[in-house]
């Protein structure tokens, strides 16, 4: 009789085990669930929004390096919560963040063996879902490695898919759009349009301490795996309990603008941690940059070296004159004599050449109000640049500046590690937290793909990885094909802010005859609005703007904004968004398209009712076409309201750019 009932108790435990009730949560809204449940010892999620399937069973788990982590799994218990807050930022695409969800908090556990604990937090917004592993301190678990995550995404049908290879070199591709069964490891966001007219996007937010996270589809279906950077040693994190992984985050949208829309990557990431903020302003720039690109400067000391005292002065002048609060400099110190892709360990960043004095430049920008922005070249020599961290920044702080631009061009860091593996990740945000010691703005370039720490960090400006507008310089393919800035706000944008600094004038390249910049001029004026950078930088040589009416609306768009809508967009063929100005109440526009003509109606009912605006429009002109003819701008000025519609022409890939300032 105790064997029966021994052996009936342990039928019935088995039979639990295997076959929990899923609980669920859905959005505020309503619109959009997510179910948890267990199945054969594993835990696995669902997604659902209204009543369409995003995501069938997905299942959780990890493997490390001595032992699995997703096998014999039982849910102890479930907890649901709600939040709901209304937070400001310092700077960005609006003043105020809406931040409401519902929570599932599920404690999950081993039914035997070492019973080792973790914890899934699912949470559920309007516009998407965010999740997490979280290891609480236990006696079974202290450091550990993880050899791979297993978090499954398992797609309900084979979407289109826009993506670049994870190891795209500084994540600088092309976005390419196909099916998702066809992908290899590709970095996210991962951005999809559904059959039944749906937009998703999977990245992740507030990495920290870990890997960054790719996708791969498993045996070529549609269920995408998590992919993580791994040290050059094969481990992907290091890991103890009472740590947490990265959000993986999942946005749902009915329309590609709603993507643009979507807070939920900031939201789930930490309030800032910097409480005087009152340093960090965003501001446009100009740079000794293009010119280099063009030959007519060197980074390194010599007789066309670019950063010199006189140069340098002569475009403070520019930016004074012009209303700009910055000039970049780069190539001001010692360093770039050597072949710094590979001697990077030979920077330093306190010495400048002969040539500069930027004691004497800086006084004469403060006198200018213009500030000099800083120059952090490493090749990728890590090492080098932290045993120089603090006395580097305290020397741009003795000296009035406060913005650097960070670099990091060699294929590997120190010689060994990806840019996206926790290598990485942990040196960026060391960089990022003694700048703010220091009260100074960062712009990373050759990042780790861009998580939402701004909103922790808010120091951290802005960043590059992306293919930006220098590939229109020195690609030998020709540079930035049409369609590229009609994809990147969908990708990469999602990601956060892009350093891509548009603003080419001149499209003659002496360095390489057959590359060129290939949009209108129009096209380049509005990319100030459609790319957004709290920090943005007109690319091209201060003589190219001279005398040039076109010029007026790169000196006056703003680069932080109180409100963004985004009217129409097509993922690579066109995308049209109005931003209203912080500062002012005026209002900004721009319009880009692909190769193509495109006609559309732009109506401006975000405008004040009842209130009339000057609407200053600078479009393509008349036989604009930007491979033969793409210098024509004509600027118009009429009177709008909010029950205005204009009627955009753009030409192949051409641009409108408006100004609407209300009278």
């Amino acid at each position: 009789m105790k064997y029966t009932l021994n052996l009936l108790l342990f039928v019935l435990l088995f039979t639990t085990a295997c076959t929990q009730k899923d609980s669920s949560v859905k959005s505020p809204d309503g619109t959009i669930s997510v179910s948890v449940g267990s199945e054969n010892g594993k835990i696995y999620y669902t997604v659902n929004k209204e009543n369409k399937t995003i995501l069938n069973k997905s299942f959780l788990g990890f493997i490390l390096k001595d032992s699995e982590l997703d096998k014999n799994l039982i849910i102890r218990d479930v907890k649901e919560s709600s939040f709901s807050e209304t937070w400001e930022q310092p700077w960005g695409e609006e003043t105020l963040v809406e931040n409401k969800y519902n929570q599932l908090t599920v404690n999950v556990e081993e039914s035997n063996g070492l019973k080792r604990k973790f914890t899934v937090v699912f949470r559920v917004f309007d516009d998407g879902v965010g999740f997490r592993y979280e290891f609480p301190e236990q006696e079974n678990l202290k450091d550990f490695i993880i050899m791979d995550e297993l978090t499954e995404f398992a797609l309900a049908d084979n979407h289109k898919a826009w993506s670049i290879p994870y190891d795209t070199q500084y994540y600088e591709g092309l976005y390419k759009a196909t099916p998702v069964n066809e992908l290899d490891t590709v970095c996210t966001p991962l951005t999809m349009e559904t059959k039944d007219g749906l937009y998703m996007s999977i990245h992740e937010a507030n990495l920290t301490d870990y890997a960054a996270m790719n996708l791969s589809p498993k045996n070529k279906t549609s269920v995408l795996k998590a992919y993580l950077s791994p040290w050059s040693t094969g481990e992907k994190v290091f890991m103890k309990a009472g740590h947490v992984t990265p959000w993986r985050t999942i946005i749902i949208a009915n329309k590609p603008g709603d993507l643009l829309l979507s807070r939920l990557m900031l939201n789930l990431n930490e309030p800032s941690k910097i409480a005087d903020t009152s340093w960090i302003k965003p501001g446009r720039y100009i740079g000794i940059w293009w010119g280099m690109h063009m030959e007519k400067y060197t980074w390194y000391n010599g007789p066309k070296h670019g950063a010199t005292t006189a140069n340098v002065k002569k475009y403070i002048d520019f930016a004074s004159q012009h209303g700009f609060s910055g000039v970049l400099v780069e190539g001001w110190n010692k360093g770039w004599e050597n072949d710094w892709t590979k001697e990077g360990d030979k920077f330093s960043f306190t010495e400048a050449y002969p040539d500069f004095d930027i004691t004497e430049i800086t006084k004469y920008a403060a006198m200018k109000n213009v500030k000099l922005i800083g120059h952090h070249e490493t090749g990728g020599a890590i090492i080098n640049y932290e045993n120089q961290l603090d006395s580097a920044f305290a020397y741009y702080q003795r000296h009035g500046i406060n913005t650097v631009k960070t670099g990091y061009v060699s294929p590997l860091l120190d010689a060994k590690e990806m840019h996206s593996g926790q290598y990485a990740v942990r040196h960026y945000r060391k960089v990022i937290e003694a700048a703010a010691k220091h009260h100074i703005m960062i712009d990373n370039h050759e990042p780790v793909m861009p998580t939402g720490l701004q909103r922790t960090w808010p120091n951290l400006m802005t960043q590059e990885g992306v293919r930006g507008q220098e590939y229109d310089a020195w690609s030998r393919d020709g540079g930035n094909p049409p369609e590229h800035t009609t994809i990147i706000p969908f990708t990469r944008g999602l990601a956060g802010p892009i350093d891509f600094t548009p603003g080419t004038f001149n499209f003659t390249n002496p360095v390489y005859p057959n590359t060129r910049v290939q949009t209108t001029i129009a096209k380049q004026l509005a990319l100030s609005v459609v790319i957004y950078s709290p920090l943005q930088m007109a690319s091209d040589m201060i003589e190219n703007y001279e005398n040039n009416p076109a010029f007026e609306f790169i000196t006056s768009c703003p680069t932080n904004w109180s409100k963004t809508v985004v009217p129409d967009a097509k993922i690579g063929e066109y995308v049209t968004i109005a931003r209203k100005d912080r500062d002012s109440e005026n209002w900004y526009i721009g319009s880009i398209t692909n190769a193509e003509k495109h006609n559309l109606a732009l109506p401006l009912i975000f405008l004040d009712k009842g209130v009339t605006y000057k609407a200053k429009i600078f479009k393509d002109g008349k036989d604009a076409e930007y491979k033969t003819n793409p210098y024509p701008v004509d600027i118009e000025e009429k009177e709008v309201t909010a029950e205005t519609v204009l009627n955009l022409e753009l030409a192949t890939s051409g641009g409108t750019a408006i100004i609407l300032t209300k009278l």
